[in-house]
C-alpha cells in the first residue's frame, strides 16, 4: 500500500469532519491538489461556503496545492468583493441598476488568482484576501488575516498577518523547494516518509 487513495472522500475512518478536499469541490474556478484536507465539524462539503465573492464573470481562480491542512472556518475572500476606491464614494451604484448603470467604473479592482502552495497549514478561522500567494511549507496562525504574499516556510500571524519567523534557514528552504517532495509519486513518498517527517536534509536529498 502507498497511503490512502486521494479519491477517498473521508480518509480517516469514523471522522466524517475530515475530507480530502478535491473530492468536495464543485466550482470550476477552484482547483485543489491531492491529499489536501479540510477539517470542519459540519463536514468538508461546507468548504465552498467560505470561498466568498467568487463570481464566474470576474474570472479569478482559487488554486490550492497538495498536502495542505486547512482548518475549519478558513475564509477566502475573492476579487468579486472588491470596491473601487478612486472616487469619492466606494458604494457600487452600478450593480443595482435602475438608472445607476452609468456609474460603472472602467474596471473593477482585480488582484489576480489566490494561490496556496504545497504542504501549507492554515489555522482555524483564518482569512485569506484576494490575490494572495502563500508559499509551500508556510504556516498561517489561527485567526490570521493574510493581506500580502507569504514566503515559503514562513510562519505568519495576526491582523494583518506579519512574519513571526521562518521555519528553517534560507539554505534549507531553498533545498526543500528544489527537492519538492510533494511532487513525488505516492510510492516514493511512502518509501521515504521517515525522511519527509524528519529534519535530516541529507536523508531527504538521497531519497530514492
Amino acid at each position: 500500500m502507498h497511503g490512502p487513495s486521494p479519491s477517498v472522500r473521508h480518509p480517516i475512518e469514523g471522522a466524517e469532519r475530515v475530507g480530502f478536499l478535491k473530492n468536495f469541490i464543485t466550482r470550476p474556478n477552484i482547483e485543489v491538489g491531492d491529499y489536501t484536507y479540510y477539517d470542519d465539524p459540519r463536514g468538508p462539503n461546507h468548504f465552498e461556503e467560505n470561498v466568498l465573492y467568487h463570481f464566474d464573470f470576474v474570472g479569478d481562480q482559487l488554486i490550492i496545492g497538495r498536502f495542505c491542512a486547512i482548518a475549519a472556518e478558513t475564509r477566502f475572500i475573492m476579487n468579486g468583493g472588491n470596491h473601487t476606491t478612486e472616487g469619492f464614494s466606494t458604494f457600487p451604484f452600478s450593480v443595482f441598476g435602475g438608472g445607476w448603470e452609468d456609474a460603472a467604473p472602467a474596471s473593477w479592482p482585480h488582484k489576480g488568482d489566490t494561490v496556496v502552495g504545497n504542504d501549507v497549514w492554515i489555522g482555524y478561522g483564518s482569512t485569506i484576501m484576494p490575490g494572495v500567494h502563500i508559499g509551500s511549507g508556510a504556516i498561517i496562525a489561527t485567526g490570521s488575516v493574510v493581506t500580502h504574499d507569504v514566503e515559503p516556510f514562513a510562519i505568519v500571524g495576526g491582523n494583518p498577518a506579519k512574519l513571526i519567523r521562518h521555519r528553517f534557514g534560507e539554505a534549507i528552504r531553498n533545498a526543500l523547494l528544489e527537492i519538492a517532495w510533494w511532487d513525488w509519486d505516492a510510492a516514493k513518498i511512502t518509501r521515504n516518509l521517515q525522511a519527509i517527517c524528519s529534519n535530516d536534509l541529507e536523508l531527504l536529498r538521497t531519497a530514492e
